[in-house]
């Protein structure tokens, strides 16, 4: 690909660099920022500074938030003896659109896998274990996407619950196996949570 500009081939290479996105799909990108009103592209360059600036994960369910602890965490009006267990801030986002849930969540950041090099270390696991140890929380509903992996991480994760008195459960499968969560229709996904299923820890 010719580029006649530096600065235009800088800005395709930069757009090209994210995932999903082709040398095409980011000269699309570029030449519509270049032909929208420069007011877009700086709301743009601004939005990205934010990002890299101000954005952090929340110290104690790890999701993206402006300060140390996110607004959902914060929350007097949220549950906070029941918490979520999510792979990501996706799923988070997803189960929120349903409205069927309000307590907390806990995102382990991903499930452990073997083949990827995924480990218990590299997840968020001890944290959400520390929470439970700290008092206040009844039930952890595992809303982890329902494939080998998920349910590994969630053996994983009640092997350490045992005699801790914690309800477990596990959402409905109204969620097909082997299927990511935030593709759920939100009908699905908020039947799956209001009917979950309780996970026997006790052998």
């Amino acid at each position: 690909m010719h580029f006649t500009s530096k600065v235009l081939e800088e800005l395709v290479n930069t757009f090209a660099s994210l995932p999903s996105i082709g040398k095409k799909s980011a000269l699309r990108l570029a030449l519509h920022l270049i032909r929208e009103d420069k007011s877009k592209a700086l709301r743009l360059s601004t939005a990205l500074q934010d990002m890299a600036e101000k954005l952090q994960f929340c110290k104690q369910c790890h999701s993206i938030a402006d300060r140390e602890v996110c607004d959902i965490c914060s929350s007097h009006s949220r549950n906070s003896s029941i918490i979520c267990v999510v792979e990501s801030i996706r799923d988070v986002m997803a189960i929120e659109e349903t409205g069927q849930f309000n307590g907390l969540y806990h995102i382990l950041g991903g499930v452990i896998s073997p083949i990827e090099g995924i480990g218990p270390d590299d997840l968020t696991i001890e944290s959400l274990l520390l929470r439970v140890k700290n008092g206040g929380v009844e039930e952890l509903i595992m809303a982890i996407s329902p494939t080998i992996e998920g349910d590994t991480t969630i053996y994983y994760i009640t092997r350490y619950l045992n005699n801790s008195g914690i309800k477990v459960s596990t959402i409905a499968r109204g969620v097909a196996f082997g299927g990511d969560l935030e593709y759920a229709d939100e009908l699905t996904l908020g039947r799956s949570i209001t009917t979950r299923t309780p996970i026997d820890i006790t052998n």
